[in-house]
């Protein structure tokens, strides 16, 4: 978005230093020249707010047009309907997305006066059964996406694009299937897609006072674009990608001032580095953590969020079951012991291991070891889930505490004999060892070591702090259970389950990589406590209190570590390269009893027409290139400055917001195009500008001709398409209404599935 420009050296007899002053105005003055002709031809202002408010108008149109349907839950509200209602009840929850727009719908039920009484517990729950007051949370995301249009037309205003270009633009998105349905729901995307829209708007303002830098307008607009960025990634990590189109600019720009010719000393570009620095990345990162900050203060009773965090976290909170139920284990307690990630108990029985698994492979044909999940909660009632800690030596007393650091020994209640590792294969994982029981005299002395175990600590901190011996506490202390003669971590699973012979249990094993964060276990609970014995008896704990950098930490490191998880199969789950021609879906929504669906697709035309678009400018890039090459200069001056800076700069942020996800592992879906979609829609808009001008090189220096009449063929032929397709498919879109067979059918473009459809 930046023009470069050479700087003039002084006349001859001229002295270079009296005359720097007028030199600079001078280039000042070229400059401005030129970038007001690569901002292109302005049309009369009438013009301008005429169609932006017939575009602001149709946008309200089609998002708020029967935003009362389906009066049900609809998908994702499940989640973000829910944490609102969290948050109005002050219960803490878990999530992977920071909490600036969850706060957004919280606040918006605390306006009306909503309790969060309803949990969304699933999708097709009636909100009028339910008394919830649906509507006005949705029209917190319909306000969203409406402003989102004109903000685009006002972007591309300021970059000096024409009423065909900026009403093109804020059309595409307008009349898009996808960017309509996720601004109708209890969803997050509308206000990150407004975010980013708020982001790319500030940062074209604030390229217009460039030749103003620290005038309180140039001021205004940087801050500005700090304030979006923070608002993106407080949003949805994703917004990193948003933060990436801006670092661009910004690069190019700065690389560009450092240029001796600029005429810049290093202070005055020192000063220049330091004004973005502290608006684009120190300011957004305080406005960030606000949010958190904001978060963790509402958040202050016991919720379905806490299993999630340590202990320590975890008796912050009000009425947290940690404080109430937390107790010391005691040598020879009989104890369950729970493993972090499943929430399966560790178990044994009367059943051995089989002489050979199906693979072929010989095992030790001893009593299995397994982990159970109970979804009843009766574990503590199975006699073969309790363990005795017992110590590893005879100078313990019994009751005295156990710690972090001990070398224990478990032995199972319900057969006899003790816990043990050794080096033969586990069933399921032939890297793994097996874990098993040992007997009577065997166990005592033959086998000894093998039943030795060290319980380290197994939550986050420091080395120091992991290696700091403390009392074990149950449901309170993570462990890591090491197994003293092999080294290896006591490990299950439930990606895979024992077969028949195993009952269909989770698998026991030994983990050589003993520092996995998935070998954590607790020790849930002691069972058959003695009445007389002090911890029968409740003693209300005073709840405590954590540093909010060491809660915001923990909850970072988890938010990563859980969206990193997300890889699993998604019968809706879709692949990048599929995005930008819409070849597919997500199904919302379907009411069997009417037969009608909400499936969230995007505006087919419109998404080819912007893939078709980007070929073009790809094109006329590889064609200006060639041709200089052999010297052939094509293009004007302002031409090129358009096409390389403004369209430039477009096209990166779609490429900053579309190509990072071939990176990713985790599951993908359509809406993660949504905000490629959007800078895709500005590019297009301005490349419509640009086909319709005359670029060619001038030698006389005439005016480019901008052609009126190509600019509105193309404008209108396009946007009939993309509003014909948009009531086409309204029906799966809004949800409101009943299809017919061969209408459902009709609808089933590329790779589209619908429901109904026979």
């Amino acid at each position: 978005m930046s023009s470069t420009l050479r700087k003039r050296g002084p006349k001859k007899g001229q002295n270079a230093v009296g005359n720097s002053a007028a030199q600079e105005d001078d280039d000042l003055k070229k400059l401005r020249e030129l970038e007001e002709e690569a901002r292109g031809f302005k049309e009369p202002e009438y013009k301008y707010q005429v169609a932006l408010a017939a575009i602001t108008i149709l946008a309200a149109y089609t998002r708020f047009y029967h935003i009362s349907i389906p009066d049900k839950v609809v998908f994702d509200e499940v989640h973000f309907g829910k944490f609102a209602s969290y948050y109005l009840e002050r219960t803490y929850f878990f999530d992977l997305h920071p909490p600036f727009a969850k706060l957004l719908i919280a606040f918006a039920g605390w306006l009306i006066r909503y309790d969060g009484a309803f949990k969304f517990e699933n999708i097709g729950d009636s909100y009028i059964t339910n008394k919830v007051p649906y509507i006005p949370l949705r029209a917190l995301s319909a306000i969203q996406g409406t402003l989102t249009v004109p903000v685009m037309f006002l972007t591309m205003k300021t970059l000096g694009f024409s009423v065909a270009g900026c009403l093109f633009a804020a059309l595409i998105v307008c009349f898009d299937n996808a960017h309509v349905a996720d601004s109708r729901l209890i969803l997050l995307d509308a206000t990150l897609i407004f975010a980013v829209a708020l982001t790319i708007y500030a940062y074209s303002k604030f390229s217009t006072y460039r030749k103003q830098p620290f005038s309180q307008k140039w001021w205004t607009w940087l801050t500005a674009t700090g304030v979006s960025l923070s608002l993106v990634i407080s949003t949805k990590y994703v917004g990193v990608f948003t933060y990436v189109t801006i670092g661009i600019a910004v690069i190019h720009e700065l690389w560009i001032l450092l240029d001796y010719q600029k005429g810049l000393t290093i202070p005055e570009f020192s000063k220049h580095f330091a004004a973005r620095l502290w608006s684009l990345i120190i300011m957004p990162f305080i406005i960030y953590l606000f949010w958190f900050y904001v978060h963790f203060a509402i958040l202050t009773k016991s919720g379905p969020g806490d299993n999630f965090m340590s202990a320590e976290f975890q008796e912050t909170l009000l009425e947290s079951p940690m404080a109430k139920l937390s107790k010391n284990v005691h040598y020879n307690d009989l104890i369950t012991i729970k493993h972090k990630d499943t929430d399966a108990f560790l178990h044994s029985h009367l059943h051995s291991y089989p002489l050979r698994y199906e693979d072929g492979r010989v095992s030790s044909n001893t009593q299995q070891v397994t982990c159970v999940f109970d979804p009843d909660s009766k574990e503590a009632e199975d006699v073969n889930n309790h363990w005795e800690i017992v110590p590893s030596s005879k100078d313990v007393a019994r009751g005295t505490d156990v710690y972090t650091n001990d070398v224990v020994r478990f032995r199972h209640v319900g057969t006899g004999g003790y816990l043990l590792a050794h080096d033969v294969a586990s069933p399921l994982k032939a890297t793994h060892e097996e874990f098993t029981i040992a007997y009577g005299e065997d166990a005592a002395v033959t086998k000894f070591n093998e039943t030795l175990f060290r319980l380290r600590f197994g939550g986050s901190g420091s080395t120091k702090n992991k290696n700091k011996r403390r009392v074990i506490k149950t449901k309170g202390t993570p462990l890591r259970i090491i197994h003293v003669d092999t080294v290896v971590a006591m490990w299950t699973h439930d990606d895979e389950v024992l077969p028949e012979w195993g009952f269909g249990h989770q698998e026991v094993s030994g983990n050589k990589k003993t520092q996995d964060s998935d070998n954590v276990w607790t020790i849930d609970d002691i069972v058959d406590m003695d009445p007389i014995d002090p911890r029968s008896k409740y003693v209300p704990k005073q709840v405590k209190t954590l540093s909010f950098f060491k809660k915001w930490w923990e909850l970072q490191g988890l938010m990563f570590k859980h969206n990193n998880q997300l890889s699993s199969e998604h019968p809706f789950a879709s692949q990048p390269e599929t995005w930008p021609l819409a070849l597919s879906g997500v199904s919302f929504y379907n009411d069997n009893d009417n037969r009608r669906q909400i499936f969230f697709t995007g505006n087919i035309i419109g998404f080819w027409l912007e893939v078709c678009f980007l070929s073009i400018y790809l094109g006329l890039l590889l064609a200006d290139q060639v041709t200089r090459r052999r010297h052939v200069y094509i293009l004007s001056d302002r031409a090129r400055s358009k096409l390389y800076n403004t369209l430039g700069f477009l096209f990166a942020g779609w490429g900053a917001h579309f190509f990072p996800f071939f990176l990713m592992n985790r599951q993908k879906f359509l809406h993660h195009y949504l905000p490629a979609h959007l800078l895709a829609a500005l590019f297009s808009g301005g490349l419509v500008d640009f086909i319709s001008s005359n670029n060619i090189r001038d030698s006389n220096g005439r005016p480019t001709v901008y052609n009126k009449i190509k600019s509105t063929v193309i404008v209108t032929g396009c946007s009939i398409g993309i509003v014909w397709f948009f009531f086409y498919f309204r029906p799966i879109t809004y949800g409101d209404t009943t299809l017919s067979v061969e209408e459902v059918k009709a609808r089933q473009w590329l790779d589209i599935k619908l429901h109904y459809a026979k």
